[in-house]
């Protein structure tokens, strides 16, 4: 018997931190109330994210797959092995989501690989149509499109007001990463 009687579609966005951190908090959350929940990463295939590690703690409830390729993504560059991964990513993610197995499904910087031109952004609202009606879907990344903000029960926008970067702070190891 699922968990929610009706699953909703969440957007985290905007260019300050906290997008996967939020997401990350609600699957504590929900794991904490019996829910099982299924995160997709997008763009996240070759680095070290503590994450990754802490979440494999949470087993069975949660599961992780991370996909992309080697380097970086630039708009208008993009390489095939990071369209190909993308590609992996989105296929995996549609059949967690519409198999109705998962409570709660995360597609973490999703809205990154489409603002990069990794994805088709209708196959997604297409996803966010079919999915099953108790299946809570959440998509994390900059850059969300006015499409999906308007097909999104909630949305919340980071804001970056001061950041440690802008003073020279490289990303901190079980902090940033």
């Amino acid at each position: 018997m699922p968990n929610l009687d009706r699953g909703l579609i969440q957007i985290y966005t905007g260019n300050g931190k906290g997008k996967t951190t939020a997401a990350l908090g609600l699957t504590i959350r929900a794991i904490g109330h019996g829910f099982k929940v299924y995160i997709i990463q997008f763009m996240k295939g070759s680095a070290d994210y503590g994450e990754l590690e802490g979440l494999k703690r949470l087993s069975p409830e949660c599961r992780v797959e991370s996909y992309g390729g080697k380097g970086w993504v630039h708009k208008g560059l993009q390489e095939e092995e990071h369209v190909l991964e993308a590609r992996k990513a989105f296929k995996r993610a549609r059949e967690i989501a519409v198999s109705g197995e998962w409570d709660i499904v995360v597609l973490d910087e999703i809205l990154n690989a489409l603002w990069f031109e990794l994805l088709a952004e209708d196959e997604v609202l297409e996803l966010l149509e079919i999915k099953p009606p108790h299946v809570e879907l959440v998509l994390t990344g900059r850059n969300a499109s006015d499409r999906l903000l308007e097909k999104a029960d909630l949305v919340t926008e980071m804001v970056s007001q001061k950041h440690p970067f802008d003073q020279g702070i490289v990303a901190r190891k079980g902090i940033e990463y």
